[in-house]
């Protein structure tokens, strides 16, 4: 009687651990703001058939990447911070409480989303659509190209799409914060619906 799945509590323990553990307040949404949403975002995942997109986890200050950057060389790259590592396996931690696997896991080559892939998930596959196209042409053929392979999704498992802010907001027309996750299944639209979402 009104008591929630035991997985659904663990899972939100790990998130509530970490919620002020070096986290910035002001980049980062408290976990208490996403709660509301939070048991339809694990039951949605359990049927299975979702599209996860994940912005990459908190990065050290800066907009963008040094002006000589190169893919494939992450020192050249703004890249995580430690609160941002650990961001990445809190999302470990509440998707193995709660019992919630996924499927493939595709990444962005930038370093920053490489490694919040593994760190979260476990795993990635460089998929090139997801590139981050801030401050260049392109990017609606990029959110196309996305939007046209991910048409006939309907899984079984859950896809893990690990991004940038630019490439989230053109594929859903909203803005997710450091870390955060938007749950969404393929409804051959000119965006992905946001069904529910999960900040770290």
């Amino acid at each position: 009687m009104g008591t929630r799945p035991a997985a659904t509590d663990a899972a939100r323990r790990f998130w509530l651990k970490g919620a002020g553990a070096g986290l910035l307040g002001s980049v980062v949404p408290a976990w208490g703001m996403a709660t509301a949403g939070d048991d339809r975002f694990w039951a949605l995942l359990r049927e299975g058939g979702c599209i996860l997109l994940m912005r990459h986890a908190l990065t050290e200050p800066g907009i963008g990447d040094p002006p000589q950057f190169r893919l494939g060389d992450c020192s050249t790259q703004r890249n995580l911070s430690e609160a941002g590592r650990e961001q990445s396996r809190r999302v470990a931690r509440a998707f193995r409480s709660a019992g919630v696997r996924v499927g493939e896991v595709r990444s962005s080559a930038w370093c920053r989303c490489t490694e919040t892939a593994d760190l979260a998930f476990g795993r990635h596959r460089v998929w090139e659509p997801l590139n981050s196209f801030f401050g260049r042409d392109g990017g609606q053929a990029q959110t196309q190209a996305v939007l046209q392979a991910l048409a006939d999704f309907r899984g079984p498992d859950n896809l893990v799409l690990v991004t940038h802010q630019v490439n989230i907001r053109g594929l859903t027309g909203q803005s997710p914060a450091m870390g955060e996750l938007f749950l969404a299944r393929a409804a051959g639209a000119e965006t992905l619906p946001v069904l529910a979402r999960l900040s770290a």
